[in-house]
């Protein structure tokens, strides 16, 4: 392995120190490109939400197949422990617009039944 030796400054060092052992892996994710259909699945909840769905639309919404099928290959890989460092950063991109579009849907849904 080789190493590299960079110079920063004191608060950028106190922000790195929690992760020093990490940093190897993700500077690795950093400068890999991401996954296109992660960009596509932005894009296609963006403009979901950007839409002004009815409460029904929001409850209903579910990622394109695409996604669904890059997150089944994903999480599958994550089981075998080959998932490769940038994959990992991209699950962990999906996990978080899942947790986004819960929410929305949990909400949606207490307010329909406080409605009703």
């Amino acid at each position: 392995m080789t190493q590299i030796t960079i110079e920063v400054s004191e608060e950028l060092a106190q922000h790195l120190a929690p992760i020093r052992d990490r940093l190897p892996d993700i500077l690795a994710g950093a400068l890999q490109e991401q996954h296109p259909i992660l960009h596509e699945t932005y894009r296609y909840v963006l403009k979901f939400l950007t839409s002004n769905p009815s409460p029904q639309n929001i409850l209903d919404f579910k990622p394109t197949p695409a996604t669904q099928e890059r997150i089944s290959e994903l999480l599958e890989k994550n089981r075998a422990d080959e998932l490769l460092p940038a994959e990992s950063t991209e699950l962990d991109e999906y996990l978080h617009i899942n947790d986004v579009l819960s929410l929305l849907k949990t909400q949606t849904l207490r307010n329909l039944r406080a409605t009703s």
